[in-house]
Parts: structure tokens; C-alpha cells; sequence
């Protein structure tokens, strides 16, 4: 069946590329069934070790290439007869893996094992029997024996060689066997339908050309026989064989490819519902490594280059792919997070929340579109809130937005997606749970592929993950929405009541404290020992009245026309007259814009607090020196609107979260404040060189309001 050097250069290459190309192909399968089945059962083994007996023969194979014809006969006679071990395992394997893929035993009743069961049985016992043969007796004769068309050397029978008679005819019989099994196959559980649908052709293509190649071998041995029952030469011309071994190893390579798509593409043979686009890019990455592999190793072997030779070329071949894969990588990995860009990137939830809009449902719509054009590529997609997230996430979204009528999820959803029917589901075909801690949050349903292609796991594993965010995000900022609503609610109510308040202090208490102070200022005159309580009286009545002018910079002073200059100036003032040596306060032309009242409340909280700051530990132990303040107010426009106070006192030493005295610790409470509204606060400062505090807000146009 195989050729040592035929001593044409051309044909001698063309037959060693094949057969390592056949070698590598079929180890590798073999290996990615085995080590990556979702459960290992007899059914993936014995696919795994069918494959690996194919990749075995072509051990043997490329060896006996390697051998020549007139030395170390011993050699090439030993890997003749091992090579017959796997190449008669292999057509059975076949046939027993399609039946375990179309069915045979998950549907016992069904057509295909009453047409099947006897078949398998004499399968089995005759490829038992040729096992035998081949360990205990010389059923075939030696290779040399085989050129010189001297078959008497082996068990025979009429004088056939005993497995010449029954292999062409297992051979065959298995191949039509699995044919029959592959174009009227039952229902079989263990796969999606779907992938078993899709992978049909290409394993029925692969078996057509298996069956070629088994009639071929049937030919040749036939021919074989009767070249010797005839005695019309001695030999058979080594040309001859080594162009059927090449046609026999060309086909063995189609097919091989065929049957590698339909493993790594729908993945029929690992357990999986849907195939992962990885092995497919492995699975390509191979075919051409193996290729160019075979191709240079092969023209070394031809050629009968020296040792060194062939060794400098395949470490050439080794590197220049390994470079090239490395490429492909980094290209793949670059093109993979420029289209998950959209997702790991900030939504500017803070910003949006400020501004009480309500396009929360406009950024989701605006991520499940590039979910479905970018990564799926499918024709319509329907986003669905379930659980306990679905009263406030909302009634979900679609793609595209003005599809029709949401569809309502199947029932059964666990944690593996599910394959829909499309009639039912308004032509959805995959239903994929969304999932958080506390159990079903959602379902993402999608349509077809555009182009007729099929999901892979990564991007069922992206998309899953993506809608798991958005259900999230669309539940999260309405909850804050509503969060930050009843915080602005209790802002202005605490405005209301503190208004209330002065005004009460200002409009009865004081005059009626002042009345009762004039009342017994007349009784003094007559009776001494009430001057005391006048003094009392008096004392109070100065003390609300400082209270009521300390607290006089409220948050109306924002949205006056002064703006944030004449508040500040106003706030220092009141509330720290005489304690600086100068007040420098600048700022811009921009001033004057309305900001949301919230927001006002943080940042006036966040400037006052800065300026006790700088007045209560800015001298230090020293309180005889000078110390000079400066309040810059800025609009810029990367940073939107910026407060830079600064004195040139002590200093200190940490920052914010520092606990030495006089460090400024009291900020830390302002900055996470500011921080929930958009915000930052900052503290720099040197000791002898004075602290700086930078406030924050917004940026650009982007200030909240």
C-alpha cells in the first residue's frame, strides 16, 4: 500500500509532504477531541483514538517512505506490518463513531438500529478477528515480498493472502456502512441539532472520500493478486505504487480537512452546543503550519539533504510561523478590545444622573446595537429584564429599535442558552440567561447569523456578559436616579425648614427677646437685681443675631446674579472677618452659571470647609503672623469649573487621609462628597510653603446643572 523512494524527485516529495501533512492534521485532532470533550465519554474516545490510529499509519507510512528498497529490509518491513494495525482499526472506528453520532444508542427503537444492529455485530467480529491475525500470524507477506509479487510468503487461502481477501471488503463495507448512518441518521441528544445539521455535509463528504480511497485499495490489492496469480512480471514498477500512494494520501488529506471542519466548526465530537471560535483559528493555524512543515520537510527528505540542512530549515519554518502567530495575535487581540471598547468604558453614570436625564435607556439601546452589528452579527436581537431587576430595569430593548413586538422569554431557561424554535419566537433562535448573584436577571434572544454562519462560544460568552451590564446598568441608574431624587427632595426641605427658621428667629423671636429686654430696662430703674437678667437677654439676643447673619450664605446665593464671587466674598466676611492679613479673590468672565442645587450645597460645603482650613491651622503655633489667602475661580475647559484656594502658611505634612494635626483630615468627608457628584478635591502642601486646595467640578461643557 505504500512506496519507499521511488527515485522520482518530484512524486518522492509530493508523497512525503502528504503523508506528514496527514501525520500532523490527524495527531492534532486526535488530541483536540480528547482534551477538550465536554465529557470524555466511549464515544469521544474512540473518535480520538481512531484518529490517532490514522495519524499512527501515517507514522508508519512516512517511515517505510524513509526506508530505501535495497537496504535495511528488516526495517522497512517493520513498519509495513505495524502500519496494518491502525489502518484496519481506523475504517471501523469510523463507522462506530457515526453510529454513536446519528443516534444508534440514544434512540434504540428507532430505524436506524434495526438496520444497523446486525451489521455492527458482524463489524465487530471480523475486525476482532483481522486484530488477531495480525498479532498471532503473518497474514500479509513481507514488503519486498509484495514488489517481487511473491505472495506465498503469508497465511493464505487459495493462495490470497488471508487478509487481502477480508480486508478490501471490511474496508468498503464499513465506509458504505457509515455512508448509510450519515443520510439517514435518528435523533441524537447528545449535540445541538443545529451543529449536527451543519456538520452533516462535511462528515458525508469526508466518508465519500474515504469510500474512495478504500476502493482504490481494493483495486490495487486485486490487481496485486492477480499480477502474481498471472506471473506477467516479477516486480511491480515502483512508479506505479508511489502513484497510488500519492492519489491514496491526497485523498486521505481532503478528507482529513473535511472531517477537521466539521470537528472544530460545530464541535459534534467535544459535547458542546455551540463551537468556540478559537479552535477554528487554531484549527487553521495548524492546516498551514502542517503544510509548510510537510513541504520543507519533505523536499529535505527528497532531496536527501545532510542532517544540518534539513534541521536549519525547519528551525526557519518553526520561527517565521511562531512570528507569524504571534502577529495574528496581537492583531486579533487589538481588533477584539477596539470592539469591546464600548463595554469596559465609562458610561458616565455620575454625569448623567446630575443632569436628570433620562438616557439610560438610550445608552443601553446604543450597547446592545454594537453587541449585535459588532460581535454577534446577527439580524435581530431582543434584550428582556427578568427577576428581580425587571421592575426596575423596565420592559426591555430590541434590535433594531423599531422591531416588532417583544417577545416574551421560554421558560426553561438555565445557564446554557437555548435553542429556540423560530415560528414560536417571532424568528429568534437562541435564547442566552443573563445571570447575577441573586439568580436570573434577564435573557438575551437573538436571530440567524447574517451570512448563514453560526454562534460561537466567545461570542455567546460576550454577549452574555454585556447584557448581564446592561440589565445591570438600566436597574443601577434608575436606582440612583431615584436615590439622588429623594436626596434633592430632602435638600430643598431642609432649606425650606432652615428658611423657616430665620425667618421665625427673625420676625418673632428677636423682636419679642428685644421687647422684653425694653420692658425690663423701664423696670431697672425701680428694682436693681433685674439688671442681670437684662444682660442675659441682651447676650442672646446678640448671639441669634450672629447666627442669623453667619448663616446667611445659603444656596440662593448661587443662582443669583453675583454668582460664586460675591458668595465667596460674602462667606468670608461673615464668617472670617479679620482673620486673614489679605483676601485675594479672582474670578473669570464665565461665572454666573445656575448649578443644580445639590451640587451647590457640596461645593459651597467643600470651599467653606477649605477656608476654616487654612484660618484655624495656617499659622500654626505662631498666631502673630502674617497669613495671606488667595480664592481663584476658573472656568477651563478641560476641566471644567475650577476653585483653587491657597494660603501661604505652615504647611503640612499628608494629605486628606493623614491624621497629624492641622492636616487637613476634615477635607477627606468634602472630597468623597464631591466625588459623588462629579467632582474632586485635592490637597497640596509643603511645610513653611503653604497649602493648596484644587476643587473640581465637571468638565468642559460637561458641568453639571
Amino acid at each position: 500500500m505504500v512506496a519507499a523512494m521511488t527515485g522520482s524527485f518530484s512524486l518522492d516529495w509530493s508523497i512525503l509532504a502528504l503523508s506528514l501533512f496527514n501525520t500532523v492534521v490527524l495527531l492534532w485532532l486526535s488530541f483536540t477531541v480528547l482534551l477538550n470533550a465536554n465529557r470524555r465519554n466511549w464515544g469521544v474516545w474512540l473518535m480520538g483514538l481512531g484518529l490517532l490510529a490514522g495519524a499512527l499509519f501515517f507514522v508508519s507510512h512516512t517511515a517505510i517512505l524513509g526506508q530505501e528498497l535495497t537496504l535495511n529490509i528488516d526495517g522497512l518491513n517493520f513498519w509495513w506490518q505495524i502500519g496494518w494495525i491502525p489502518v484496519t482499526v481506523a475504517p471501523f472506528a469510523w463507522y462506530v463513531v457515526m453510529l454513536w453520532y446519528g443516534g444508534y444508542w440514544t434512540a434504540p427503537r428507532s430505524a436506524l438500529y434495526y438496520r444497523h444492529a446486525k451489521w455492527l455485530v458482524i463489524s465487530t467480529t471480523l475486525v476482532a478477528c483481522l486484530i488477531l491475525l495480525l498479532l498471532t500470524s503473518q497474514p500479509i507477506p513481507a514488503y519486498d515480498q509484495i514488489v517481487r509479487l511473491e505472495l506465498s510468503g503469508a497465511l493464505t487461502l487459495g493462495g490470497v493472502p488471508v487478509l487481502f481477501l477480508a480486508f478490501p471488503v471490511f474496508m468498503v463495507a464499513c465506509i458504505l456502512l457509515s455512508i448509510d448512518v450519515l443520510l439517514r441518521p435518528a435523533v441524537a441528544e447528545r449535540v445541538s441539532d443545529l451543529a449536527r445539521r451543519r456538520s452533516r455535509p462535511w462528515l458525508l463528504g469526508s466518508a465519500c472520500i474515504l469510500l474512495m480511497v478504500s476502493l482504490l485499495v481494493a483495486a490495487f490489492i486485486i490487481l496485486v493478486v492477480q499480477h502474481a496469480a498471472e506471473q506477467r512480471s516479477t516486480t511491480i514498477d515502483i512508479q506505479i505504487i508511489g502513484l497510488f500512494d500519492f492519489t491514496l494520501a491526497l485523498l486521505i488529506a481532503v478528507s482529513s480537512v473535511l472531517l477537521g471542519q466539521a470537528i472544530v466548526t460545530y464541535e459534534v465530537f467535544t459535547g458542546k452546543v455551540l463551537p468556540r471560535h478559537s479552535f477554528f483559528r487554531h484549527w487553521r493555524n495548524i492546516v498551514f503550519i502542517a503544510a509548510g512543515f510537510s513541504v520543507v520537510i519533505g523536499f529535505g527528505l527528497a532531496a536527501h539533504l545532510r542532517p544540518v540542512y534539513s534541521l536549519l530549515l525547519t528551525t526557519l519554518l518553526m520561527v517565521t510561523f511562531y512570528a507569524l502567530y504571534s502577529w495574528r495575535s496581537f492583531v486579533e487581540r487589538e481588533q477584539f478590545m477596539a470592539r469591546l471598547r464600548p463595554f469596559v468604558s465609562t458610561q458616565n453614570l455620575v454625569s448623567h444622573l446630575l443632569n436628570d436625564g433620562d438616557g439610560a435607556d438610550a445608552r443601553a439601546a446604543d450597547l446592545l446595537q454594537a453587541i449585535c452589528r459588532d460581535i454577534l452579527g446577527t439580524d435581530r436581537a431582543q434584550l428582556t429584564p427578568l427577576g428581580i431587576l425587571a421592575p426596575l430595569a423596565g420592559a426591555g430593548l430590541t434590535y433594531p429599535p423599531q422591531s416588532a413586538q417583544l417577545v416574551r422569554p421560554p421558560a426553561n431557561l438555565n445557564t446554557a442558552v437555548v435553542e429556540l424554535e423560530t415560528e414560536n419566537f417571532n424568528g429568534y433562535c437562541w435564547a442566552i440567561p443573563l445571570w447575577a448573584e441573586r439568580g436570573l436577571i434577564g435573557a438575551l434572544l437573538v436571530g440567524a447569523k447574517q451570512g448563514g454562519g453560526l454562534y460561537t462560544q466567545e461570542e455567546i460568552d460576550i454577549a452574555q456578559a454585556a447584557g448581564e451590564r446592561l440589565v445591570d446598568m438600566l436597574a443601577g441608574e434608575q436606582m440612583a436616579q431615584a436615590l439622588m431624587s429623594l436626596q434633592r427632595q430632602r435638600v430643598m426641605e431642609g432649606r425650606v425648614v432652615d428658611m423657616r427658621m430665620r425667618r421665625t428667629l427673625h420676625d418673632d423671636i428677636l423682636p419679642t427677646i428685644h421687647t422684653g429686654i425694653l420692658q425690663l430696662s423701664s423696670a431697672a430703674q425701680t428694682r436693681p437685681d433685674v439688671k442681670e437678667a437684662i444682660a442675659t437677654f441682651t447676650e442672646a439676643h446678640q448671639q441669634l443675631s450672629e447666627l442669623i447673619r453667619s448663616s446667611s450664605t445659603t444656596l440662593s446665593d448661587l443662582s443669583a446674579a453675583g454668582g460664586l464671587r460675591d458668595t465667596i466674598r460674602r462667606m468670608i466676611d461673615s464668617e472670617f472677618a479679620g482673620v486673614f492679613t489679605s483676601v485675594r479673590l479672582e474670578c473669570d468672565e464665565s461665572d454666573g452659571k445656575i448649578l443644580d442645587p445639590l451640587i451647590a450645597e457640596v461645593l459651597l460645603g467643600a470651599v467653606r470647609e477649605s477656608i476654616r482650613n487654612a484660618a484655624v491651622h495656617g499659622r500654626g503655633t505662631d498666631t502673630d503672623t502674617s497669613l495671606n489667602l488667595s480664592v481663584q475661580v476658573v472656568f477651563e475647559l478641560q476641566k471644567g469649573l475650577a476653585i483653587y484656594i491657597s494660603d501661604d502658611g505652615v504647611g503640612v505634612e499628608g494629605g486628606l487621609n493623614s491624621a497629624s494635626p492641622g492636616s487637613g483630615s476634615g477635607l477627606a468627608l468634602h472630597s468623597a462628597l464631591l466625588a459623588a457628584v462629579g467632582g474632586s478635591l485635592t490637597l497640596q502642601s509643603t511645610m513653611q510653603r503653604g497649602t493648596q486646595v484644587s476643587i473640581i467640578l465637571g468638565g468642559g461643557d460637561r458641568i453639571p446643572s
